[in-house]
């Protein structure tokens, strides 16, 4: 199951109280305080690793509780610590305050640690307290509770390349068309209920990955249909290829529809280098239809392409490829490979 958003509740563990005790052995009448420290409470931790490809993991959990620490005892013994927790989440995960709202942390890069609960720290034994002074304090402190928090964690995928169309485009089937990837086609509107995700290799060698983000309808942006849900994925992606059916009812409208959801959702997503493709041209009189839509829209130039019969791919690819290379000039920042989840 691809799960991309949870509710937690983290607590951390509360700190071991310290003691007050004395050291009392033969032949010590006056041993003196002897008291130890409580153990620091557990934390929990989140790190980013390349193996999650959810948040899947997290379904089932509300609350995230670390062990507390272990009161001092006697003889300066120091209490357990509460064990630590630590959990794997994809890259692209963010970890949100869930009253404010605000991004606690964004893990971009594998490895990256974020500790989301502190523990508390453990209370001191009378034996911190002893002075010239105050020989036999009986003076402890107590363990400090640890951090409470309600978070929310939001996977939004990194990836290359974003395939968004209208449902039925044939966005699944351009992508096991153009990788090895095995996705659920159908005949029939939001055959896509979760994310695609394949690796794209050109002539060069270069490895790209392409998300095939499931079907956007009007008032995507109002969270009508799978709305939000889906439509974050879209923002972390470096290039958008647009994808029409040719045979659509509302051909003419769908490309300004899809760019009118993108901008309402995220003006940020149309500043993004894109293609366009026009899918299903082997399909009878798709000739026909493709002048009334270059008559609506002069400016555009779209890749005629068929994802089932594999028509007009390499042009594509190449594209594609040509695209990426340019890019890779102009924006120094992204010379780095994109990391994908899974």
């Amino acid at each position: 199951m691809f799960v991309d958003r949870v509710q937690l509740r983290l607590l951390a563990g509360k700190g071991g109280d310290g003691v007050a005790a004395f050291r009392r052995e033969k032949f010590l009448p006056k041993g003196g305080p002897f008291g130890g420290d409580g153990g620091d409470g557990g934390s929990i931790t989140f790190r980013a690793s390349p193996h999650p490809f959810s948040l899947e993991a997290f379904r089932n959990l509300r609350t995230i509780a670390a062990k507390n620490g272990q009161h001092g005892g006697a003889n300066h013994r120091t209490g357990k610590r509460g064990e630590n927790l630590s959990f794997d989440v994809p890259l692209g995960t963010l970890i949100k305050d869930m009253a404010t709202g605000e991004t606690l942390f964004d893990f971009t890069e594998k490895e990256q640690f974020f500790i989301a609960c502190k523990g508390g720290k453990g209370g001191k034994g009378n034996a911190h307290f002893k002075s010239p002074t105050n020989r036999t304090p009986r003076e402890f402190t107590l363990g400090t509770k640890g951090e409470t928090k309600e978070v929310i964690l939001e996977l939004k995928m990194i990836a290359d390349i974003g395939l968004v169309g209208l449902p039925n485009a044939g966005k699944s089937t351009l992508i096991t068309s153009l990788t090895p990837t095995s996705a659920k086609v159908g005949a029939y509107p939001f055959t896509t209920l979760k994310p695609n995700l394949g690796l794209l290799t050109f002539e060069s060698g270069v490895k790209k990955f392409i998300a095939d983000i499931p079907g956007i309808i009007r008032g995507a942006h109002q969270n009508k249909g799978l709305g939000h849900a889906f439509l974050r994925h879209v923002e972390r992606t470096r290039v958008l290829i647009f994808v029409l059916d040719l045979f659509s009812p509302t051909l003419l409208d769908d490309f300004t529809t899809l760019q009118e959801e993108l901008m309402a959702y995220n003006p940020e997503l149309l500043k993004k280098p894109s293609l366009l493709f026009l899918n299903k041209i082997d399909l009878p009189g798709a000739d026909q239809l493709v002048t009334p839509f270059l008559e609506k829209h002069p400016n555009l130039s779209p890749i005629l392409v068929s994802a089932k019969e594999k028509i007009g791919l390499q042009e594509a690819i190449t594209s594609l490829e040509t695209l990426f290379s340019s890019q890779d000039i102009v924006c120094e920042e992204n010379k780095e490979a994109s990391i994908l989840p899974g």
